[in-house]
């Protein structure tokens, strides 16, 4: 068993408000990054992003484990892993870490990210959330 960091135990039906969740926070980074232009700052995009992919691991961590990750979203991935075994493939479990490394630079940096980083991330969220879809029975 993997280390898992902080993480509490949730109803069943928790899984279902996070994947309502997660739904929402993706129809938001779609919304957001379609209207970036040239130089906006993409920061906002790729935090709805990140949001989303939280909200899809809590989704899936609560129905097939029924906990999920409570402060430490670095460590999502350990509880996804645990709760999904060979299901959380290295492809996943890669795009995940991606989604979840530009997190705390676009909401506390003080940097910048730009229009084709949210582009880049969108598309790895798309392909997570099927994924999550998929595993959730949707």
């Amino acid at each position: 068993m993997t280390r898992k960091g902080p993480s509490r135990k949730v109803d069943p039906a928790h899984a279902d408000a996070r994947r309502a969740k997660a739904k929402s926070f993706l129809t938001a980074a779609r919304h957001a990054s379609e209207r970036l232009e040239g130089a906006d700052m993409a920061d906002p995009a790729i935090s709805l992003i990140a949001t989303a992919a939280i909200a899809y691991a809590d989704a899936l961590t609560a129905k097939f484990a029924g906990e999920i990750n409570r402060t430490n979203h670095a460590a999502v991935g350990k509880l996804l892993a645990d709760a999904l075994g060979k299901n959380f493939t290295n492809e996943q479990q890669s795009r995940l870490s991606r989604l979840l490394s530009r997190k705390d630079d676009a909401q506390y940096g003080a940097g910048s990210f730009r229009k084709s980083d949210a582009e880049k991330l969108l598309a790895d969220l798309e392909k997570f959330a099927a994924w999550a879809e998929a595993l959730l029975g949707g």
